[in-house]
């Protein structure tokens, strides 16, 4: 996979650090819509932007935080823009973000990579030769893309390897195994162990022995390395939301309930018991048009009523509008559709409670399946310099024998309170320099979330001890200030990035993505479903959430809209194609 420390994290210490791009709505708000969109990330906002250029603006964005964006957020810090979300664009050929980039001119078409100088040290600062670095560096890519090929030439593994960190564990023990000064060897293995600790942060999650090694491949990677937005990644949200009328958005509307499959009633619609034979407008009881079985029995909820925005549980039901969502704060908009973009983690917590009807097995099997991973930042400012200028960035070879993150360990251990106190800064596997006196820091899994519990004056305390361990330096100065990001523990995500597990399959992601309809008649789905999490190529990107939301969009259009023939291709064919889009 390509160098995206992480990929999409999310954002983070609080929502007070985000964005200012606040939209709001009044209470006199129009409450039934063609379209109603839960979720104003980029997923969001590129299926309005669709409808949109598809005739259609009949739809309403309901964010449940008070400023739009998801995981892109940016913050000044040291007189920069720093990331606490989504950090690079990825990939430059059939990439969408970087096409709307370009053309909106966030972002220069040449880029002059600056001078990358790392140094990678031990706890007792011996600093590693460069060229054993690069030799292992080499070595290791040479092993990872080894596990795509799984996924791509569908061979076998060797027997009792199931995932990536089996894997490539396997081969370094190969490598290892051809040295004899146990010094050496020693010393390689810190470096390997570094890197898998840096792909943790890449791919999302606790342990690269968590990954599934036959579904590694089913990530595509664009080609053209991971590009900047020097004004920060929220820039791009500027273009996405220029032809959006602010009405069209509501922050501050968490949604509660989703009554997407509803009859027919002497007084209106009520939402659908499934275990009920008085069905009155479907015959499809038993499946879905897409031919899964549809969860258990789900009684109908009463709604409180609302004073403010949106109508309420005792609004006059109409046809036109079946589907019924619910907000935090009782307000209640009506549909023909909705386009859930909700991050993997928050339907892991809250998909049965969301949805009434449950949702089907299937989609409720794969939300299980597959894993939302925690990757947070420690952004690190400083009054003053103290690396020497050519240095880029320092790598941290941990020594710990009892934290090893690639032999099988025990879970509980690692999970436990006790462990994490004393050991979750050895996740940490780098401090990288953003500016001359600004430094980040990645960590991931189980240490991340125990980050998110401690004040970031604890954390800033411990950085320090750790730059003057590692850099053998007594004198290198405590932090001006310490931002931490908290993906896990944001309410609104409940944690950064979508992986395949071991045990999962692209199928879930596909499954995740299937549309519902309300009966098997019904030529246009119900509820449509977006977001990085159902991109089964791109997943855990940026471009995978917008490509996504896209989709989701063009589902929605039909004859009655006269523009339907367009489908944006932001001037790329290929990441047309990507998507499987047939181009006259």
């Amino acid at each position: 996979m390509d160098d995206k420390t992480p990929r999409t994290p999310a954002p983070s210490p609080t929502d007070e650090h985000a964005n200012s791009s606040e939209v709001g709505a009044t209470a006199l708000q129009p409450t039934n819509f063609k379209v109603l969109i839960i979720g104003a990330g980029v997923a969001g906002l590129s299926a309005a932007n669709h409808l949109l250029q598809n005739g259609c603006n009949n739809f309403c964005i309901l964010e449940a935080r008070g400023r739009i964006g998801g995981r892109i957020v940016s913050i000044p810090m040291a007189k920069h823009k720093v990331e606490l979300g989504a950090n690079w664009i990825h990939g430059v050929l059939g990439n969408p973000i970087f096409e709307i980039a370009v053309q909106h001119g966030l972002v220069s078409v040449v880029n002059i990579p600056k001078p990358h100088k790392i140094i990678a040290t031990t706890e007792d600062g011996l600093q590693v030769p460069f060229s054993i670095l690069q030799e292992i560096y080499e070595a290791y890519v040479c092993f990872l893309r080894r596990c795509d090929e799984y996924f791509l030439c569908q061979y076998s593994p060797p027997p009792d390897i199931n995932s990536v960190g089996e894997h490539i564990n396997y081969e370094i023990q190969i490598y290892l195994n051809t040295l004899d000064d146990p010094k050496e060897k020693h010393l390689k293995q810190l470096i390997f162990n570094c890197l898998l600790k840096r792909e943790t942060c890449i791919t999302g999650c606790h342990d690269m022995n968590e990954i599934d090694l036959l579904e590694l491949g089913s990530y595509t990677e664009l080609q053209g390395g991971n590009i900047v937005l020097p004004a920060g990644y929220s820039s791009i949200l500027r273009p996405l939301t220029a032809e959006i009328c602010k009405q069209s958005i509501i922050t501050k509307c968490p949604v509660k309930k989703i009554h997407w499959k509803r009859k027919k009633t002497l007084t209106g619609l009520d939402t659908v018991d499934e275990g009920s034979e008085c069905e009155q407008d479907s015959d499809d009881s038993e499946k879905t048009v897409t031919e899964f079985p549809i969860a258990g029995s789900i009684t109908s909820t009463t709604v409180n009523n609302s004073p403010s925005r949106g109508g309420s549980a005792e609004s006059d039901c109409n046809d036109d509008y079946p589907i019924q969502v619910t907000c935090e704060d009782g307000s209640i908009f009506k549909a023909e559709h909705v386009i859930c973009t909700v991050p993997l983690g928050v339907l892991k917590q809250n998909h049965k409670t969301l949805f009434d009807p449950e949702l089907p097995h299937y989609k409720q099997e794969a939300i299980e399946h597959l894993m939302f991973g925690t990757v947070d930042k420690i952004y690190l400012e400083y009054d003053r310099p103290f690396l020497n200028a050519d240095i880029s960035e320092v790598m941290l070879l941990w020594d710990d024998d009892k934290y090893d993150l690639n032999a099988s360990s025990n879970a509980e251990l690692d999970s436990s309170n006790d462990y994490l106190s004393k050991n979750w800064f050895k996740k940490i596997y780098s401090f990288a320099k953003v500016t001359d006196t600004l430094l980040l820091g990645w960590i991931s899994g189980r240490e991340a979330e125990y980050m998110e519990t401690l004040d970031d004056e604890v954390v800033a305390d411990k950085c320090t001890e750790i730059l003057r361990i590692f850099l053998q330096d007594p004198c290198v100065p405590k932090p001006k200030k310490c931002v931490c990001t908290s993906w896990k523990s944001q309410m609104f995500t409940k944690g950064s990035y979508t992986s395949i597990p071991v045990g999962a399959l692209q199928e879930d992601i596909e499954n995740l993505a299937q549309p519902l309809y309300a009966s098997s008649q019904a030529l246009k789905p119900a509820v449509v479903f977006a977001g990085e999490h159902t991109h089964s190529n791109f997943y855990s990107t940026v471009h995978g959430a917008y490509l996504s939301g896209r989709t989701a969009a063009q589902s929605l259009l039909g004859k009655e809209e006269p523009n339907e023939i367009i489908l944006e291709s932001d001037g790329s064919d290929l990441s047309a194609w990507i998507q499987g889009i047939a181009l006259d």
